[in-house]
């Protein structure tokens, strides 16, 4: 990802605190939508002083900040990802959680045209799809990643 996550604490104004520096950097090189407690998981390999009560206060001050986004992606627990303006559609595999992110320029323009219909000028469009991959069926060519969803710390 290439999104500095401790360059928008800064210019949000937030002190970057050494625990808030090894969360915003976590949260930059990941490449999945984590939750809590796979975030403190990861935290920790990097420093092990860091609680989860650390990691819950820092994520619930980046998301009111703007700078995180909470996501519910079908499982029980929320997910993050860096707040974006950019147009974002996920599907949601319900049988394993896996997510993978798409572009679709065609709904984009759909979606765009009814909205117009309804006198909206669209300024962001942000989609979940959740249903059950076919079997055999591979991640298209245009999707941006495909990865579990499920926290590797159970």
């Amino acid at each position: 990802m290439d999104i500095s996550i401790e360059r928008l604490c800064i210019e949000n104004g937030l002190k970057m605190t050494g625990p808030r520096r090894v969360i915003a950097r976590v949260l930059s090189e990941a490449h999945d939508h984590p939750d809590v407690d796979e975030l403190h998981r990861r935290a920790n390999q990097v420093d092990e002083r860091i609680s989860l009560a650390t990691v819950y206060r820092t994520v619930r001050l980046l998301e009111a900040k703007g700078i995180l986004e909470r996501r519910d992606l079908g499982s029980k627990r929320a997910r993050y990802e860096p707040s974006g303006d950019r147009n974002h559609f996920h599907l949601v595999d319900q049988d394993n959680g896996k997510v993978v992110e798409f572009s679709a320029p065609d709904a984009e323009i759909l979606l765009r045209d009814i909205a117009a219909k309804h006198g909206f000028d669209v300024a962001l469009i942000k989609i979940e799809l959740f249903g059950r991959r076919q079997a055999g069926q591979p991640v298209a060519e245009d999707a941006v990643n495909d990865h579990d969803i499920e926290s590797s710390a159970t």
